[in-house]
């Protein structure tokens, strides 16, 4: 598949959110929000950029931002950290502005709201239920059980953890009713559901250089070792210039490896293959 520039949709509901927000005073809680929302969805697709995989498309929503995919083809190691980028950049975040307020105290009032919001997202997002990046993480941990198995545990424990959120609201109403919490157990009930369906996939990252040849295109040169894996050497990967791998191997020029060589190697190999061995194959 080739890789396109990063693109952000916006669900025709997320106007409407925001400017209910405007008119009940919560504007800034929402724009917030959303700047965090962005950051987590960012992370995860640099993550997975740096694994040759591309997240082109990211959507505001009303209750935040969404990037759908299922990374199952990827190995369970790099999968994880792409799962794991979201919410550690939120928790980052919010460190940060715990960090801030050790140094200039006087900044806490203008930066309580988006701490919390920050690392509630981390919190939240680390549940155990669809869509959640929990959720994800689960049903990778759960794969040896089997991709039959694995969603149906996945969509037990979404399902509970909805029936726990929407208990959450029930016992609010006595109160003061916390819809958010109501919307949110009906999200994670239509992830449920859509856990069972399973997702979309991350596509590969290639290139049409069609064009790019058509008006010339500098040549970058990169040296290399044969131990190295495909997974790394996708790292050197630009836009702006045509990739060439000097490979080496025990201190010794070894062979040239363009980047169409590199692709057509990952048509048929995983991102763990050493250099050196498909340098054997071609």
């Amino acid at each position: 598949m080739e890789l396109k520039k990063q693109r952000l949709r916006v669900h025709p509901l997320f106007f409407l959110v925001g400017i209910l927000s405007a008119f009940t005073g919560g504007l800034l809680l929402f724009v917030i929000a959303v700047i965090a929302a962005l950051e987590h969805e960012c992370a995860h697709a640099f993550a997975a950029r740096r694994y040759g995989y591309t997240l082109d498309t990211i959507v505001l929503m009303p209750y935040g931002a969404v990037v759908s995919g299922d990374i199952s083809d990827m190995g369970k190691r790099q999968s994880l950290w792409v799962l794991l980028a979201g919410p550690l950049a939120n928790a980052a975040t919010a460190l940060g502005f715990v960090a801030l307020w050790w140094l200039f105290p006087e900044t806490y009032a203008y930066t309580d709201v988006a701490a919390h919001l920050s690392f509630s997202l981390f919190a939240v997002n680390l549940l155990p239920a669809y869509p959640l990046d929990g959720g994800r993480i689960l049903k990778l941990l759960l794969s040896p059980l089997g991709e039959r198995r694995a969603k149906t545990v996945c969509a037990v424990v979404s399902f509970v953890t909805a029936a726990g959120v929407a208990a959450v609201f029930a016992v609010s109403c006595f109160s003061s009713p916390q819809w958010t919490a109501l919307a949110f157990s009906v999200m994670l009930l239509f992830g449920a559901l859509g856990s069972l369906r399973g997702g979309g996939s991350y596509g590969r990252i290639s290139y049409s250089r069609e064009k790019s040849f058509l008006r010339g295109l500098e040549e970058r040169r990169v040296v290399i070792s044969a131990d190295q894996t495909l997974g790394y050497a996708i790292r050197y990967l630009s836009r702006e210039k045509y990739l060439v791998l000097v490979v080496y191997e025990n201190g010794e020029f070894c062979a040239e490896l363009t980047e169409g060589e590199l692709f057509a190697a990952l048509e048929t190999a995983d991102y763990g293959t050493r250099l050196g061995n498909v340098l054997t194959r071609l």
